[in-house]
């Protein structure tokens, strides 16, 4: 079971760093690492104003202006999800996509007590896709972002628990949580509360371990697997919950495995079939178990780590008529700047970004090496074939951009 120890309600300082420090916590990452980071709920009072990420005519905009489609919006009420053709319909001529949001149907389930869950507002919303970029970096884990947006006296959710870290953000209102410890500590993807149904009902009828009410500027931590519910108080309660998809020594194990089977490919014996009339592992482990454990010994799950890490989290948006006229008007004296959050890595002459790959001329290594300080270098420093190059695979942006 997980560390009982109180949570800690700070008022947080800029004290320069990361988003860590700046905007959620107060702390800075080593020092959330060592005190907090997958142990203990954290509650930071008054952590920041957050006007300039989200607000009620932002939900407005999203709902009724943007044309949205499912998974990108989902409706609860009283523990359940509506069917999307709930608040789904065609969206006229021209746009005759059967599930847009009917703004309309939103409005009626929202008055009659429902709660809207817009998700993946990292794809949707600037301001909000910039903070995630910039957390998932200084985590070094994936972040995306929802926004829940609850009438008043009502709960979208009943208790439950999550299979990844969250940040909860209040916007505006105020919102009741109640927290208990876990039943299932550091549950992985597929261990939903669902599978702990009977548990998860049974703890949350007995003491909290934290019962608060959030206000707008509070930030609330929770690590997987802690039981949570919430509850709007007087008024609409909008908060933002950034979930992060923690990478676990489990799923290290899954890619060495995948590794490891991949090399015994190229193992004829391990191809070979199985004796008629087999019925059993029997003696045919052993020899699979010795191959395996040494194959587990040779394999380098690192390239395949570092695909799907990258595949998870997409680099800052581009724009093509921008890149464009970047392009023609390239000069020597033109600044230009990696693309943010694009994942970079540079392996011999080969680099490996979210955009694909590129290799090098060795005599092109200096400048490439360059790009990736993250400063803003004029595209005469870095060779103007090499800047022409980069920006038309969509490594380098305008530095204004």
């Amino acid at each position: 079971m997980s560390t009982t120890t109180r949570p800690t309600e700070d008022t947080a300082a800029d004290n320069g760093g990361g988003v860590l420090a700046a905007r959620l916590t107060g702390l800075g990452r080593e020092e959330f690492a060592r005190e907090v980071w997958g142990r203990v709920p954290s509650l930071t009072r008054a952590a920041d104003d957050f006007s300039d990420l989200f607000s009620a005519r932002a939900v407005d905009e999203l709902v009724s202006r943007r044309g949205l489609r499912t998974p990108f919006l989902r409706v609860a009420k009283n523990g359940a999800t509506l069917p999307d053709s709930a608040f789904t319909a065609p969206a006229g001529v021209g746009a005759t996509i059967a599930d847009q949001l009917d703004d309309t149907a939103l409005w009626r389930s929202f008055a009659d007590g429902a709660t809207l869950v817009l998700q993946a507002l990292q794809r949707t919303w600037e301001p909000v896709a910039d903070l995630t970029s910039r957390l998932g970096t200084e985590l070094g884990h994936p972040v995306q972002a929802n926004a829940y947006i609850t009438p008043p006296q009502n709960r979208g959710f009943d208790d439950h628990y999550d299979v990844h870290d969250v940040f909860v953000l209040q916007i505006a209102g105020t919102k009741r949580w109640i927290l208990h410890e876990p039943v299932h500590p550091d549950p992985l993807r597929d261990q939903p509360w669902t599978d702990h149904r009977a548990e998860v009902a049974a703890a949350a009828e007995g003491e909290p371990w934290l019962d608060t009410v959030l206000e707008p500027g509070d930030v609330l931590y929770l690590p997987r697997g802690w039981l949570h519910a919430a509850q709007a108080q007087g008024e609409v309660s909008i908060h933002l919950t950034l979930g992060v998809h923690t990478w676990t020594r489990h799923a290290l194990a899954e890619h060495l495995a995948q590794s490891a089977l991949a090399l015994l490919v190229e193992d004829e014996e391990m191809r070979g079939s199985l004796p008629l009339g087999w019925d059993g592992p029997g003696d045919e482990l052993a020899l699979v178990r010795e191959r395996l454990a040494a194959a587990l010994t040779r394999a380098d799950p690192a390239p395949r780590v570092q695909r799907v890490r990258r595949s998870q989290s997409r680099p800052e948006p581009l724009g093509p008529l921008a890149q464009s006229a970047a392009l023609a008007a390239l000069a020597p004296d033109v600044p230009l700047r990696l693309r943010g959050a694009l994942a970079a890595r540079l392996d011999g002459r080969r680099l490996s970004t979210r955009v694909g790959w590129l290799d090098f001329a060795e005599a092109d290594l200096p400048s490439v090496r360059r790009v990736l300080d993250g400063e803003v270098h004029t595209a005469g420093d870095l060779g103007l074939a090499l800047a022409e190059r980069l920006l038309r695979t969509g490594v380098l942006v305008p530095a204004g951009a």
